[in-house]
């Protein structure tokens, strides 16, 4: 008994602080907006027409090459058709680099074809390819820790296998070889770099993604094999005999030629405060292997979907809507930078920011990187999403995922929604990112999250910062 009476006192002060904070935000007329917000975009599949759209229309987006530019256009058309007030494209640079074909073989002892991609932003081998003895390490630390001259003639092979993760955490220990494991090979003497692809599935293609070259160190060649193949190779070095890889890449990389992309950004336009930004992003660039339909179409067609039901409103949010197309982020982040370096002087009118560019499920959580008087808000916010089976998370770190990371980094507050990333590492970079791996019914309640944190950070006039 005694228990039951302080479960309901809990309840019931629980109660009144989450009624007293939500008179503080929106109105009850607020309130009723957002549920009708939220049936419809749990009724629509629009936002999954439009990743229909995307990858069916445009496909994959690799910056700087056709696919990009046709990526940019058929953005700035689809947010005029959608209802945005302004639509505009700023201009991104990075270099050309052109992907070519990837050949990798066992020559000794047992010979048997493997299955390789070059990593992104990779240097070609020589026109004939090279062939040499193969060392395996376990991870990007064994290969750090290996003495310099001792991979002299050699080829480098880091066998870490990704672990999968609802969260993707899996993925940091793994995508560090990926991105600094070439240089860190060369300096050890290395002819090239191959690692075990950064991913989850046990199919036989290999995942891309892109590397960063040290200043100073000379560029090596770097390809992925698909997780059945590094299996294979490694089975042939646990045999305790030499094993002799061939490698063949025709990838060529023009740092002096440069290539000019554009970060696409659609507003609906804020009824009394239109000088501030309530952000939405994703990255509008993809690898140039699949199309595009995950990395990144679900978090393009999430932000546009959620806006345009904003926009079809009778009365719009006292907050301008911005939404963000990034360019070039799977080469760095390349664009979001760009972005922050153009807009730094009006980043204090960034209100707010949230970006997907991560899994294929629903959200289950949500975590919060706001001032401390902004938690009761949050808190609030986090009762309008609790019936989606969104949680809130007790950290307060969030600083935007990826691109929205470089804003979040510059003091704009942010939210980060978790989604089941389970099977997101299957596909992730590979030839299977098409649209058949977008699941519809989890799109819409992702949408549905999406535009109640929109509306409600844009009506609420919560100041995040504080």
């Amino acid at each position: 008994m005694t228990s039951l009476i302080k479960t309901t006192v809990l309840g019931f002060i629980t109660f009144f602080f989450i009624t007293s904070v939500h008179a503080q935000s929106l109105s009850e007329q607020d309130r009723a907006q957002i549920m009708a917000l939220k049936k419809t975009a749990l009724s629509s599949n629009l936002a999954y027409e439009i990743d229909e759209s995307l990858t069916t229309e445009v496909g994959p987006r690799r910056v700087g090459t056709p696919g990009d530019k046709l990526g940019i256009d058929w953005a700035v058309a689809k947010m005029k058709q959608l209802g945005f007030d302004k639509v505009w494209t700023e201009d991104v640079t990075h270099y050309a680099w052109h992907r070519g074909t990837a050949e990798a073989r066992i020559l000794a002892p047992y010979p048997q074809k493997m299955v390789a991609i070059a990593l992104g932003g990779s240097v070609g081998t020589p026109k004939t390819g090279l062939s040499a003895e193969v060392v395996e390490f376990a991870d990007f630390a064994a290969l750090k820790a290996a003495a310099p001259g001792s991979l002299d003639g050699k080829i480098a092979y880091v066998s870490y296998r990704m672990e999968r993760k609802i969260n993707g955490a899996g993925y940091g220990p793994a995508v560090r070889t990926r991105g600094a494991g070439p240089s860190v090979a060369a300096s050890k003497g290395a002819l090239a770099l191959i690692i075990r692809s950064v991913g989850t599935d046990n199919n036989r293609i290999g995942h891309t993604g892109g590397l960063h070259y040290k200043d100073g160190i000379a560029k090596i060649p770097a390809a992925a094999l698909s997780n059945p193949d590094a299996d294979l190779l490694s089975n042939q070095i646990r045999r305790g005999k030499p094993v002799k890889v061939f490698l063949k890449l025709t990838a060529e990389r023009r740092d002096d030629t440069p290539v000019i992309t554009h970060n696409v950004i659609g507003e609906v336009t804020g009824r009394t405060h239109p000088d501030e930004y309530v952000v939405m992003g994703a990255h509008l660039d993809s690898w140039d292997v699949g199309t595009g339909a995950v990395d990144d179409g679900i978090g393009v067609s999430i932000s546009l979907a959620a806006a345009h039901y904003i926009a079809s409103l009778p009365e719009r949010p006292k907050r301008t809507i911005r939404v963000i197309l990034f360019a070039a982020e799977e080469v760095g982040l390349v664009g979001a930078e760009e972005y922050v370096r153009k807009h730094e002087d009006d980043m204090v009118n960034h209100i707010i920011g949230a970006e997907w560019d991560f899994g294929t499920g629903r959200i289950y959580e949500m975590t919060p990187g706001v001032g401390p008087s902004a938690l009761n808000a949050i808190r609030e916010l986090a009762g309008l999403l609790a019936p989606l089976g969104v949680s809130l998370s007790p950290k307060n770190t969030a600083k935007g995922q990826s691109d929205m990371s470089a804003l979040g980094n510059k003091g704009m507050p942010a939210i980060n929604f978790e989604p089941d990333g389970m099977a997101y590492f299957d596909y992730h970079h590979t030839e299977n990112d098409t649209l058949d791996k977008v699941d519809a019914e989890a799109l819409k309640q992702n949408t549905a999250v999406y535009v109640i944190y929109s509306y409600f950070a844009a009506q609420s006039g919560v100041d995040f910062r504080k």
